[in-house]
């Protein structure tokens, strides 16, 4: 007969006290996230753009805080000596008791883990201790009868019309619109050409997430048409008009422009979850190929995005056998960045010391990491994600690259065992460098991949200069290209404000001595900037220097950066659209809609 083991009663009260506590404090941080996700909708009813920006900057920070909250009760709390391994297993198995009615277990349970890992040695972070792999299921978890995570409608009752107006008004957003039955009408006209409105079945229908997505200056309508065995993504995006007046601006079902508006180079949305599992299935739904840790990311549940990305690496590790490299491309001054050839993800350490003319330390790239993760970035600035104490096996090592982290960071590694542990670094999208794009699009005598690159390239500065930010180094190879041809900016250690910026015209020489002297005869200040020298460092090529001076001369002008800093500090917050502006319902000539302003950059390029 066979021997069935039942584990002993759990007995251990302080095992279940801090079980509770931690519990309790994941409660707390969640309860904070959604009120500011709910505030979200106030914001825009009201316009209040800035607050919104503010509310969304400091609502990146919440979990942190509370996480170091519940260490410090803990620590306060209980004595070292008090909590003996046995004490830990049982308080991970506590826990997972109190998760089985829970709406959030998954993000729950990274909560658990990063409470434990800021008191546990790393050699305890394995399964016994810590979620190593999820145990509490997110399969099937109830929501209130009132709240549900999406609403189902079938327009075959009642018509498509009356279907998208029922849709739009059950948000109840608290604003009048400038024309509902237009926009309606609009709506209507392109979901009937997406989803072939003569072929439609008897039960089809149309299912759309309760809550709106908040960033921004809009919100957006994401749902779906289920038409037999067929689904059409569709996101209808909400703007205010000069009078502060609502309308439809667009129907997006385009697999890539959806792809982008849910882009790792964008802010976090504000969305209003009670189950989060719930509406990345159904977001999984629309964006297939988007791994599920990048959805819990951009929902603004950055810290479950961490922790599903590792998860994804660890097993891309055990199922590959390719070896770590140094990436490919210019080496920087300040960062070392390797990569493994297989995994789309470069990982970048900084250096213990930078030579000149580099004058910057490790605290302050690391502000400067901090604040782009707190910034709007406008689709062109990659997110990335900090990790501390990263385990590599050290056999999947090239030795070169070895050599160079040992001389260039040696106060950031460790061995231990099998392993190599490097103490801080960012894990970064991998994009191919754009000086290196350009220069292949040159050998394959491509002239229209050249100017795509030259324009992408202008333009991700100025809506990046229309979102305050000044990238410092403008060199090609400080900018990527995405698999959408989209240019996107990632090294981050001199962006400044443009608001701390002084831009300004180089004052004529005095004399023939002074114009031929290798020193400037002028004096500069810290933070002055001069347009007109860019073009010493990036027009050296005639092939480039024709596209960008087609597309881009005003950025060698200090009036470009003048007036945009001056529009900055007047309070204005520019238009961005995730979209290009063909697809805007504006855009027809048989409708005017009043727009919310006249686009800065011309139309042939995704806004943000």
């Amino acid at each position: 007969m066979t021997q069935i083991a039942f584990p002993k009663l759990l007995s251990s009260q302080i095992a279940f006290d801090i079980a509770r506590t931690i519990r309790d404090g994941f409660d707390k941080h969640y309860r904070l996230f959604r009120r500011t996700s709910r505030h979200a909708k106030q914001h825009f009813e009201h316009g209040a753009w800035a607050a919104a920006q503010q509310a969304a900057r400091e609502r990146i920070g919440f979990y942190d805080q509370r996480v170091q909250e519940c260490v410090q009760m803990l620590e306060d709390e209980y004595d070292e000596a008090e909590l003996t391994d046995e004490v830990w297993r049982e308080l991970k198995l506590h826990y997972i008791g109190m998760l089985s009615d829970h709406k959030q277990p998954e993000l729950a349970e990274t909560f658990f883990n990063s409470v434990c890992c800021n008191i546990l040695h790393r050699t305890y972070f394995h399964n016994d201790f810590i979620f190593v792999r999820p145990v509490v299921s997110t399969e099937y978890i109830e929501t209130e009868e009132l709240n549900p995570t999406y609403r189902v409608y079938y327009p075959g009752k009642d018509g498509l019309r009356f279907t998208l107006k029922r849709i739009i008004t059950n948000f109840q957003l608290n604003c009048v619109f400038a024309d509902l039955d237009r926009d309606v009408g609009l709506v209507e006209a392109r979901l009937k050409q997406i989803f072939g409105a003569d072929r439609l079945e008897p039960n089809h229908q149309i299912q759309v997430l309760s809550s709106l997505f908040y960033r921004n200056k809009g919100a957006y309508i994401v749902g779906k048409g289920i038409n037999g065995n067929r689904e059409y993504p569709f996101i209808v995006p909400i703007l205010h008009d000069r009078r502060g007046q609502l309308f439809l601006d667009t129907v997006l079902f385009d697999q890539e422009q959806i792809t982008i508006l849910f882009s790792f180079t964008r802010a976090y949305f504000l969305v209003d979850m009670e189950v989060p599992s719930a509406y990345v299935q159904f977001l999984r739904s629309l964006l297939p190929r988007k791994p599920r840790s990048e959805i819990y990311t951009i929902l603004g549940l950055q810290k479950q995005g961490k922790t599903l990305f590792y998860r994804d690496y660890l097993q891309h590790l055990k199922h590959s056998s390719d070896r770590f490299e140094s990436a490919p491309g210019i080496r920087g001054l300040v960062m070392l960045v390797f990569a493994l050839p297989s995994f789309p993800y470069v990982f970048k350490v900084i250096k213990d010391f930078f030579p000149a003319p580099k004058e910057t330390t490790r605290a302050q790239i690391k502000e400067k990491y901090l604040l782009v993760k707190h910034h709007d970035r406008v689709g062109r600035m990659a997110d990335t994600l900090e990790y501390s104490n990263v385990a590599f096996p050290r056999a999947r090592f090239a030795e070169e690259l070895l050599a160079e982290l040992e001389h260039f960071a040696p106060s950031l590694v460790e061995y231990e065992d099998d392993k190599i542990i490097i103490k801080h670094l960012y894990i970064e999208r991998r994009m191919m460098p754009l000086n290196i794009w350009l220069s292949n699009a040159e050998k394959e005598a491509d002239e229209a991949k050249v100017e795509h690159g030259l324009l992408e390239y202008g333009n991700a500065i100025k809506e990046l200069v229309a979102a305050n930010i000044f990238p410092g180094d403008m060199l090609y190879k400080n900018f990527g290209v995405t698999r959408h041809q989209r240019v996107v900016f990632y090294d981050y250690d001199e962006i400044e404000y443009i608001t701390d910026c002084n831009f300004r015209l180089i004052p004529p020489a005095r004399n023939e001595e002074e114009e031929m002297s290798a020193e400037p005869w002028y004096a500069i200040g810290k933070h002055d900037v001069f347009p007109e020298q860019f073009g010493r460092f990036l027009l050296g090529n005639p092939r480039i220097r024709k596209y960008f001076m087609k597309h881009h001369a005003d950025l060698l002008t200090p009036a470009f950066w003048q007036a945009r800093k001056q529009r900055i500090q007047d309070g204005i917050i520019e238009d961005v659209f995730p979209y290009p502006q063909h697809i805007r319902f504006c855009n027809q000539t048989t409708h005017t809609i009043p727009a919310v302003s006249q686009p800065l950059f011309s139309e042939n390029h995704h806004h943000e």
